[in-house]
């Protein structure tokens, strides 16, 4: 950024003072232009435009009429030059502001501008700023800055301004521009936005095929996505180009990228910049849960693990140390690793990561999973983390060296699931959490916590209770510690307890413990000591909130909201919220945020355990669980029916007896959705049984959106299949046919066709069975879906066309308008465009008439790729450009990508290679992990053929060979056409 052009401060003494109201901007970063405040002023002819912006530019230095007649014609002046400059002058005189332009010394000057009144000046300043941010370090707010200051620009720089002067400035200020372009762009690369800048660079080199530096950043962000291939075919264009265009080879820094690159370099996948690698932080992490201000005793213990953090922090190369506590649960484990972990912090200056891997649950956190939110914590974008787990780790690995960050695994299950989260360089050290002893996690320093000795137990029922009331009756605390068994979270529990009450002694405590049933000698290990400590807090509970605590332990999830709970505990919100915090207090439940609530994983197994003694009769927890999810089902419909007004699918659904949320518009039923999203489709799972099946599978089905925006796809796709093999078991013809159409939507989206066609015949033969008639309506439009991809056109149209006469029939105005859509789509396959555009046309109507707005971007998406096919270029993208901002809106990431992909389809036709490169590399970053390979293929191929068109044609082999890979693999018969587009190049 250094070199750029300065416009310092023209304000002088004397100056004139104006009003913010009558305050004059100027801009040159575009046409020429002037404002007084908000009035935008005539600047007369180009001629005019022409010396003003040679007067600004002078940064309020006094121009010769010589210099400006020069300026303004350049070598031929016309005979009356001086006159005409003189006119030109006399007008903006009158136009602006009285003392702006002033005479002096037979020229001119631009005088009293206010700070930042000149646009140039603006980005000026926002560089430097940018630059100071940059060398401090802080690479986010310099990115920031940058993209502001670029943002001033307002197209070409002097646009329609005549004169070699301005012709002059173009050039410097538009190489000035891609400087800070390119600054920017490598910040970008710095942060891990590898796939983003893709898409940027590629128009970029398009519109600047010469500049190196650009090509150079291409290939590092291609080859930090991945797609090393293409990164050297951009080497190997740009050797081509450079030698037909000037006759040179590319410059040394590109072929020294080019050789790294061949050799996979490890070091290409970090940071370059030395001094940037703070800001790739943006904020150190520092998750450690807060240390109990009570903690007690374990001395021995902390001084232990103390002295191994410390000669892992001061022993730099060394491998990183690991410690791993193990004992039974309620010990103390998390609490003592805590404590040192917060002692430790000062030898850890880079931060401090922290997981409950959830071991003693059923569903211990995946490996993978724990990974991605320690990568984003570190700064990684998300478009950054790979997929798989042994990429993620690798990544993860790469992070962390040279750092020295304190990881703090809690729960874990066994080794297995602790070794991939382990730095792989010393400066790093790790303190794991477990039930079991960790024998082989290798080189891990292995402490056997125990329960406390009297003392210490003493001293933490102290620290709670309270010096005084101890003190008074030391030998029944004594006798409550005992009862305890020393164990920490009993005792924690016990103490909190009388804490909470101030009308009990310690003997009436002392007296409770006394029952055998809740003495904790008998307890030796395993579960059976976790059970034994918390059945002393469930003793002690009211009657509501044990029956809370009972009924919410049987809800699977990571947590639960309030409404929710008010649902499984039929109960209004507030006397629902003055229970879990009861719980809360009692540490028998945790606040995960505002309006959540969590159970620890042995709670909530101790939980389940009570409720199936104590709940009497049974069919009460089966009333709790059936309450949840008639909630779930009901809040669900509706938001299905905000999303889609007019859809049938509402009617058609089991009725639920408990009420669900309302909300006040879409956005908030979104945001309820995708929040509830993992409980959601826990409860779906738990409810696949007896009586529960249907309205189970109904609220999967009105949560499609779950699926199709490809947020949760996977999950929704495994328990649509649990769905339908619990309905076949259970011989229930109508529950299998909605499960099957719910699975093979489901198939649909993720791009699995084989799969989604045999499913949706099955749906649509059960329902048909079955005498209902919904299911057998969206199969009906699924099969036709499937045909269409596999390229059966006349099995398709026959679907299609039934599709649309069954959804009338049931009334489905906004079923009928999908088919319709899809039905064009099919038109436009088989060559005849204008009854396709008839087609969209009349599905979109449908969902304008119904006020769908999401659904209505999809009759918009099927109305632009027609109106594209009829040579209706910019009517079709703006279609597709409406389209993708509702479905970015949405939060629709599937649609989005596709959008964009057809938006890149048009480019093409419409003869803008670089845009439609652009788009189609967004494309690909928006559909990553979702959608399928088949369409990954189809956005490959339209991308080949956009790179094709702007010259870099070795990118554009290797997209078309990654695209026939994928076609080969699925046996599609698209791959014919990649096969033609690569002949050429074969043969040349």
């Amino acid at each position: 950024m250094d070199g750029g052009p300065r416009v310092p401060e023209q304000r002088r003494p004397g100056s004139v003072t104006l009003t913010d109201r009558e305050a004059l901007r100027f801009g040159v970063l575009g046409p020429v232009r002037a404002w007084r405040g908000e009035e935008q002023l005539s600047t007369g002819s180009p001629q005019q435009r022409a010396l003003l912006a040679a007067l600004l530019l002078r940064e309020g230095r006094t121009a010769t009429a010589a210099e400006l007649i020069d300026a303004l014609w350049g070598a031929e002046p016309p005979s009356q030059a001086l006159a005409a400059l003189r006119t030109y002058a006399s007008r903006l005189r009158k136009i602006l502001t009285p003392g702006v332009l002033v005479s002096e010394s037979g020229g001119y000057a631009v005088r009293g501008l206010r700070e930042g009144a000149l646009d140039l000046a603006a980005a000026q300043d926002l560089a430097a700023q940018a630059e100071k941010a940059r060398a401090a370090g802080d690479l986010r707010r310099a990115r920031t800055l940058l993209n502001e200051a670029l943002a001033v620009w307002d197209g070409e720089v002097l646009a329609g301004v005549p004169g070699p002067y301005a012709e002059t400035q173009r050039v410097r200020l538009e190489e000035w521009r891609l400087g800070l372009l390119e600054s920017r762009l490598d910040m970008d690369l710095e942060q891990g936005c590898h796939a983003e800048a893709v898409s940027e660079l590629t128009a970029l080199t398009a519109a600047h095929p010469l500049r190196e530096r650009l090509r150079e950043l291409l290939m590092l962000a291609l080859y930090r996505s991945g797609r090393q291939a293409e990164a050297l075919a951009v080497y190997a264009d740009t050797r081509r180009l450079l030698a037909e265009e000037l006759g040179v080879d590319p410059r040394p820094g590109l072929r020294k990228l080019q050789h790294r690159i061949l050799k996979a370099d490890p070091a290409l996948a970090e940071p370059s910049s030395p001094a940037a690698e703070p800001a790739v932080l943006p904020v150190r992490p520092a998750q450690l849960p807060a240390s109990v201000p009570d903690f007690t005793g374990r001395s021995a213990f902390v001084e232990e693990l103390s002295e191994v953090l410390s000669s892992a922090s001061q022993a730099a190369g060394r491998v990183m140390a690991v410690s791993a506590l193990a004992g039974i649960g309620g010990v103390g484990k998390t609490t003592l690793a805590v404590h040192v972990a917060h002692r430790a912090r000062g030898a850890f200056p880079d931060g401090q990561l922290y997981a409950d891997l959830q071991g003693a649950g059923p569903r211990p956190a995946e490996p993978e999973t724990v990974l991605g939110s320690f990568l984003r914590a570190l700064g990684t974008a998300d478009s950054a983390i790979p997929d798989s787990l042994d990429e993620r780790a690798a990544l993860y690995r790469s992070v962390l060296d040279g750092r020295r960050v304190l990881l703090l695994l809690d729960n874990a299950k066994d080794a297995a699931q602790v070794r991939p989260l382990l730095p792989g360089t010393g400066g790093c050290a790790a303190l794991v959490t477990s039930r079991v002893r960790m024998v082989d996690l290798a080189g891990a320093h292995l402490v056997d916590l125990d329960v406390m000795s009297p003392e210490e137990a003493l001293a933490l029922f102290t620290k709670i209770v309270g010096e005084e009331r101890v003190a008074a009756e030391r030998e029944s605390a004594l006798d409550v510690v005992a009862a305890c068994g020393f164990l920490p979270l009993a005792i924690r529990i016990a103490a909190s307890r009388l804490a909470a009450r101030r009308t009990w002694t310690v003997s009436v405590l002392a007296a409770k413990l006394a029952d055998e049933r809740r003495r904790l000698d008998e307890l030796q290990a395993g579960d059976l000591a976790v059970k034994a400590t918390f059945e002393l807090g469930y003793g002690q509970l009211e009657p509501a909130q044990a029956r809370a605590f009972r009924l919410l332990g049987l809800a699977d999830g990571p947590d639960i909201s309030l409404a929710a709970a008010a649902a499984v505990l039929d109960l209004p919100p507030e006397d629902t919220e003055d229970l879990l915090e009861a719980l809360v207090d009692t540490s028998l439940l945790e606040s995960a945020a505002p309006g959540r609530y969590r159970f620890h994983d042995l709670v909530r197994l101790y939980a389940r355990a009570c409720a199936e003694r104590d709940e009497q009769p049974p069919s009460e927890r089966q009333a709790a669980m059936s309450r949840l999810l008639d909630f779930y089902l009901a809040t669900a419909a509706r938001v299905y029916a905000i999303e889609r007004p007019g859809d049938r699918l509402v009617d058609h659904l089991q009725p639920a007896e408990y009420p669900g949320l309302t909300f006040e518009d879409r956005r908030r039923a979104q945001d309820w959705l995708y929040a509830e999203a993992v409980c959601l489709l826990a409860c779906v799972r738990q409810s696949a049984t007896g009586g529960t099946l249907r309205r189970a599978i109904d609220l999967l089905w009105a949560s499609v959106d779950l699926a199709e925006s490809g947020a949760n796809s996977r999950e929704y796709e495994a328990a649509a299949a649990a769905l339908r093999r619990t309905a076949q078991e259970a011989g229930d013809v109508r529950a299998e046919a909605r499960a099957s159409v719910v699975l093979s939507n489901a198939r649909l989206f993720s791009g699995v066709f084989d799969q989604a066609y045999r499913e949706a015949l099955e749906a649509f033969q059960l329902a048909e069975a079955a005498q209902d008639p919904l299911p057998s309506c969206w199969a009906a439009n699924v099969l036709g879906s499937t045909a269409f991809y596999q390229n059966r056109h006349d099995d398709a149209e026959g679907y299609f066309s039934q599709a649309i006469e069954k959804f009338r029939g049931c009334g489905d105005l906004a079923g009928t308008a999908a088919a319709l859509c899809n039905l064009s789509r099919l038109h436009l396959a088989t060559d005849r465009a204008d009854t396709a555009v008839v087609l969209a046309r009349q599905g979109t109507d449908i969902y304008q008439e119904l006020g769908h707005t999401l659904r209505g971007a999809n009759g918009r998406y099927a109305f632009g790729m027609a109106l594209a096919k009829t040579g209706q270029h910019a009517s079709a993208a703006e279609q597709l450009e409406e389209a993708l901002r509702v479905f970015r809106d949405s939060r629709q990431r599937l649609w989005e990508g596709m959008t964009l992909f057809r938006l890149a389809d048009v480019d093409l036709d419409a003869r803008r290679p670089a845009q439609a490169a652009s788009n189609a590399e967004m494309a690909l970053t928006v559909l990553r992990g979702i959608g399928g390979e088949w369409r990954r293929g189809h956005v490959l191929t339209v991308l080949g053929k956009a790179l094709n068109g702007i010259g870099q044609s070795g990118r554009a082999q290797v997209c078309w060979r990654e695209a026939l890979d994928i076609y080969e693999n699925l046996d599609s018969p698209e791959a014919a056409e990649v096969r033609k587009l690569l002949a050429p190049m074969a043969a040349a």
